[in-house]
């Protein structure tokens, strides 16, 4: 082995700087400038054109207004569909506490796992749109049910 001469650490540092620079330098990628909003008004503009006539041409005629017109009306359910199920999901205390099955009594920790079940399944981000507002109604009966049920729970266990 041999014997290094003594280096001070400021010399160290200036090594390790011009390589990284040396380094940088050797593996820089060539930058282009651009300019997004030039971009946007050239597109905007009219004078750049995506696709050719005879490519939106023939995708006109594969996709005829009327194919269009029955998907659209095959992917919206019918008036009656939408009824039924908004009607499904009762907002009367009575029907939404049978569904809680709040009439037994229950240890008033239990309330929590039953607030959460019926927030899975009912809760008005897991919905449909159309039947948001049904289910917003839904959950603050079933949380008043609850609550009232579970204070009732806490007054009859002497707490």
């Amino acid at each position: 082995m041999g014997v290094q001469p003594t280096r001070d650490f400021a010399s160290l540092l200036d090594d390790l700087v011009a390589a990284a620079e040396a380094n940088a330098e050797a593996t820089a990628r060539p930058s282009i400038p651009f300019d997004y909003l030039s971009v946007v008004e050239e597109l905007h503009s009219g004078r750049i054109q995506v696709s050719s006539d005879a490519v939106a041409a023939e995708y006109m005629d594969v996709a005829s207004d009327a194919d269009l017109e029955e998907l659209f009306a095959a992917a919206e359910p019918a008036e009656e569909a939408v009824a039924d199920t908004i009607e499904a999901l009762p907002v009367e205390p009575e029907a939404i506490s049978l569904e809680l099955n709040l009439d037994g009594a229950r240890a008033p920790a239990e309330f929590a796992r039953i607030r959460r079940a019926f927030a899975f399944a009912n809760h008005p981000d897991r919905l449909p749109p159309h039947m948001r507002e049904r289910a917003i109604q839904r959950m603050q009966v079933a949380n008043m049910l609850i609550d009232e049920a579970r204070r009732r729970a806490l007054k009859g266990a002497g707490r």
